[in-house]
């Protein structure tokens, strides 16, 4: 039943006709401007400091909402009209929020019941000397999906796989391609992943609509990644041997591993190919794996605090750290909890705001339109999302708002053009999430080169999956294949 106190759509659209005039493209820019402005001085002079206690995009963010506030006022857009646009872009994202806390308390339980130390364990030992490309696309590829993390696991494993391989003679390169290939993966298909919970909200779908619909284009990628690296593997003599042994020990040593632990992931899975509502099945899996805590990882429990009980509610709600007698496991045995989730929690609390003031000012529309002006058909609506998100990717060096801002940009585009909100979801994922590791003063670039010790210039051609990522979904837009239409209802 409709609201009466809630303007119509006829009444809103009345009064950005009425209420203000039209914004030039410079006015609607203007905004978008200051803010890429703001980010590019925190990125290159401003290096090394946290503002704001490590919250700097959100308030960047924020800021240019306040710029594009005024240029609402100077063209008479009444501040009633701006703060309904952005308490509606609230108001859209509870579900989401709620679905990122359950995804944080998700991988402290994940954790401390030994489900993703399993995971772990059981993908270590696919590793063959012979296949080993491939093998560290599918290892990196299964620890990120149960982490939802590319830059934990590029951290621990990826770290041990480019060890390893250096033994054996295999080029560094190839080995950072393969592991940041498979990391990529994992991070857009796990629904653990910030990003993978950030595009679906940006896009106005839900999580794991976007995770189905994002595998048509993500499978084949990931496929022909895979077929690649083993044409390369068979082409390399390996010497040496690939001794994972100390890392299974210390897995072993901490946790007790079983295949019994798949069984709370298996569920989920069940749960969410029936189509049960997210909140049902995460909140499913968090009770679960506190259980299967209890049953199996009493020890665990007992060496975090001096109670199990209250070991469990710390894995849910703030920081686990669970110690190993290897340092390389140290990090990806950690986990944030529901606390873990606030940063990017609040960076879309902040691009609704922005996006809200813009929306209400007709920014957002004048931008839109004049993309559209010279990309017209679908294709090219395909086409200037990813140029955005390319874009962006190298001008704000970051993936969060190579996400938020084309997300925000070309949603009403998507609706005019009658498409699903899903075919923009997986396009920012497509080409604003795995693209940022290939730029190297983006914070992905940077942080990948760092920690793995391989320079982006000697890893960017074989990272086959992130480049691949983008041109596969412009592919599929202009053959037109599994472009989803929106369903009238």
């Amino acid at each position: 039943m409709q609201d009466k106190n809630k303007p119509s759509e006829i009444q809103i659209e009345d009064q950005k006709v009425t209420g203000n005039k039209e914004l030039n493209l410079l006015e609607s820019l203007s905004p978008v401007l200051i803010l890429m402005s703001l980010l590019a001085y925190n990125i290159f002079f401003v290096e090394g400091q946290e503002w704001f206690g490590g919250y700097t995009n959100q308030y960047i963010l924020l800021m240019g909402g306040l710029v594009a506030a005024v240029v609402g006022f100077l063209n008479k857009v009444p501040a009633s009209r701006m703060i309904f646009e952005v308490w509606e872009n609230w108001k859209s994202i509870f579900v989401p929020i709620m679905i990122l806390f359950l995804v944080g308390a998700l991988a402290g339980t994940w954790l401390v019941s030994g489900i993703i130390p399993a995971m772990v364990y059981y993908g270590l030992q696919v590793l063959s000397p012979e296949i080993f490309l491939p093998a560290s696309v599918v290892i990196a590829a299964i620890i990120s999906i149960a982490t939802g993390s590319s830059w934990t696991t590029s951290a621990t494993v990826g770290i041990a796989l480019v060890g390893i391989g250096s033994a054996l003679g295999i080029p560094t390169g190839m080995i950072a391609g393969a592991v940041i290939s498979g990391a990529y993966f994992g991070d857009k298909m796990s629904p653990l992943s910030d990003t993978t919970n950030l595009a679906p909200v940006m896009a106005g779908t839900d999580l794991f609509t976007h995770i189905k619909y994002m595998a048509i284009t993500t499978v084949p990628t990931i496929i022909v990644t895979l077929i690649v690296f083993a044409i390369l593997s068979s082409t390399i003599d390996t010497t040496g041997s690939s001794d994972i042994s100390d890392l299974l020990a210390s897995i072993d040593n901490t946790f007790y591993i079983s295949p019994w632990l798949f069984l709370v992931p298996g569920i989920v899975i069940g749960m969410i190919l029936m189509k049960t509502k997210p909140l049902i099945a995460l909140g499913t899996g968090v009770l679960l794996a506190a259980v299967f805590a209890f049953i199996f990882q009493s020890d665990v429990l007992a060496s975090l605090s001096d109670s199990n009980f209250k070991s469990i509610i710390n894995a849910v709600f703030i920081d686990t750290n669970i110690t190993t007698d290897n340092e390389k496991l140290s990090e990806l045995f950690s986990s944030g909890g529901m606390n873990g989730m606030l940063w990017t929690i609040f960076l879309i609390i902040c691009a609704m705001v922005f996006g809200g003031v813009m929306d209400a000012i007709g920014a957002l529309s004048k931008i839109t339109k004049s993309l559209l002006s010279v990309a017209s058909s679908v294709f090219g609506l395909f086409a200037s999302t990813v140029i955005s998100c390319l874009g962006l990717n190298a001008i704000a060096s970051d993936q969060y708002l190579a996400i938020v801002i084309p997300g925000k940009m070309f949603k009403k585009a998507y609706e005019d053009k009658g498409l699903a909100p899903e075919n923009l979801s997986r396009t920012l994922e497509d080409s604003g999430t795995v693209t940022s590791v290939l730029i190297p003063w983006n914070t992905c670039g940077a942080y990948q080169s760092s920690v793995l010790g391989v320079s982006v210039s000697d890893y960017f051609v074989y990272a086959i999956f992130n480049y691949l990522s983008p041109f596969t979904t412009l592919l599929f837009a202009a053959l037109n294949i599994k472009i989803r239409q929106l369903v009238k209802k």
